[in-house]
């Protein structure tokens, strides 16, 4: 029997869409299996590292199911980077929510209403005010995915009280495949949301929590304004993150950077929302830019190019530490994790713990959690190990943390040698790769971002323009056949990217 004769129904309509849609050839690896449950109708709790391409696994299957697809989102600016995403592949994506008027709500409530909305991105309080179940209720609703899913578990490290009025949703839309999306949560965790979603019957899927990419390091902290700059003079021109305790902190910090030759901003929730919202959009937008924050800012940031993290304090637990550092490398390129901690770090995380309020319980849980990350940062033995134990996953030495590197006694990072791994990484990255040809591709990326208002991977992500830059295409058949460039993004941008590409070769051979 030939090979596409096994192919069934389905799966020739998932590989189609995940072409003809999105302009992928296949899916990567953990995603086929959520993207065959859902569009069969079954309920999923996904756990994919983060840049594992969790929003595929949802939307391949709500354009398979049909109808109306509703996806619950924590944060305003996540949802309007999707929608956009979204457009631009071609596929009617909307979002209701309180940054927009009336009236534009309520005209984009009349198209989904009208069946002519695929994707209907809404906040969990939003979607769980009665009014708007009820309408919804009536409507052909084909799959609903839940992303950020550790934020309904009391247990986890983000927890959001209006997340958990989403227990509802089973009730509210019967029939209906719920995939619930976290890229981490402990045992507890799992079980907390399978729970609350799901009443624990769900098919739970757990990809590797790994990523290898990323290089693990903790240093004592002496004086953290000099080893934060230590470090960043390391990173010269590259984005990354800075995260501190308060908002005094954060400031304090940017000042630091900025006076040491950097481009630095503070965020923080004591800023104007207009303020975080310009801060965020630079920071998406423009090359080099460090952003010092508190745990307010980063969920939902899906920055390719985030080269590294860097922790001035304490983070609240393993769970958040795992969260925040996964904002670095997510273009798969190396990236580095780098933490400085003392021991007053930690009496000053129990402090909060005991002062929070709640119930005995919840403090003994949280004060465990605290335990195992200071565990972490005081480890003899490979920091990887011991972060994958914590998540239930068994690893080898990682040759990639500052502990398996030799280098755990150093007090501030080195200047001047750069990790032999890295570089060796950054050169399975950089293999035939017309650098110049690369960077004026990213320019024009840049450009085309801003002129449409949306981040610069909206466009394209960083990988797609390195396989540009490796091939050169030089015709629209030739580019099309790049995975990522899906059709719609091939009308709108194709002749642009041939026009530099080819004017690139005229420079070479002028």
């Amino acid at each position: 029997m030939a090979a596409d004769s096994q192919i069934s129904t389905g799966g020739r309509e998932k590989l189609r869409i995940l072409r003809v849609r999105f302009g992928f050839d296949s899916f990567r690896p953990g995603q086929e299996a959520i993207v065959d449950r859902l569009a069969a109708g079954e309920h999923v709790l996904a756990l994919m590292p983060t840049g594992a391409g969790k929003s595929l696994c949802f939307q391949v299957p709500a354009l398979m199911r049909g109808g109306l697809a509703l996806v619950v989102s924590p944060l305003v600016a996540l949802m309007k980077d999707q929608v956009a995403g979204l457009k631009l592949d071609g596929i009617a994506a909307e979002t209701i929510n309180s940054s927009q008027s009336r009236e534009e709500n309520v005209a984009i409530w009349k198209r989904a209403a009208a069946g002519e909305v695929s994707f209907l991105y809404l906040s969990p309080e939003r979607l769980m005010e009665p009014r708007m179940t009820a309408a919804l209720a009536k409507l052909p609703i084909g799959l609903i995915a839940v992303d950020e899913a550790h934020c309904i578990s009391q247990w986890g490290a983000s927890f959001r009280p209006e997340y958990d009025a989403l227990q509802g949703l089973r009730a509210a839309f019967p029939g209906v495949p719920i995939g619930a999306f976290t890229a981490t949560a402990d045992e507890a965790t799992r079980r907390d949301i399978a729970a609350k979603l799901f009443g624990g019957r769900a098919h739970m899927q757990v990809s590797g929590f790994d990523r290898p990419n990323i290089k693990l390091s903790v240093a004592r902290k002496a004086n953290s304004a000099q080893q934060l700059l230590d470090f960043v003079d390391t990173h010269k021109g590259e984005s990354g993150i800075v995260y501190a305790l308060s908002r005094a902190r954060t400031e304090k910090l940017a000042e630091e950077l900025n006076a040491g030759g950097h481009r630095a901003l503070a965020y923080h929730a004591g800023l104007s929302p207009e303020r975080r919202e310009e801060t965020q959009n630079l920071f998406m937008t423009e090359p080099g830019l460090v952003v010092c924050a508190t745990i307010a800012f980063g969920m939902g940031i899906d920055k390719p190019d985030v080269r590294f993290v860097f922790h001035a304090d304490l983070p609240s637990n393993l769970e958040a530490y795992y969260q925040e550092i996964g904002r670095a490398g997510r273009d798969g390129e190396v990236a580095e994790a780098y933490m400085i901690f003392g021991m007053e770090d930690a009496a000053k995380r129990r402090r909060f713990i005991q002062a929070e309020g709640n119930d005995e319980a919840r403090r003994r849980s949280e004060g465990i959690r605290l335990a195992k990350l200071v565990d972490f940062a005081e480890a003899k033995s490979c920091r990887r190990q011991m972060l994958l134990s914590y998540f239930g996953e068994a690893a080898p030495p990682c040759g990639n943390c500052d502990i398996c590197l030799g280098e755990q006694a150093e007090a501030a990072p080195r200047r001047a040698k750069k990790d032999k791994r890295a570089a060796v990484m950054r050169e399975a990255v950089a293999g035939g790769v017309d650098e110049g040809l690369l960077q004026r591709l990213k320019a024009l990326r840049f450009k085309l971002a801003q002129a449409k208002h949306v981040p610069a991977y909206v466009i394209f992500h960083d990988r797609v323009l390195i396989e540009m830059a490796r091939r050169k295409p030089l015709t629209a058949m030739d580019l099309g056949g790049i995975s990522g460039v899906g059709p719609a993004k091939l009308e709108q941008f194709g002749a642009a990217f041939l026009r530099e590409i080819a004017a690139r070769l005229e420079q070479d051979f002028a």
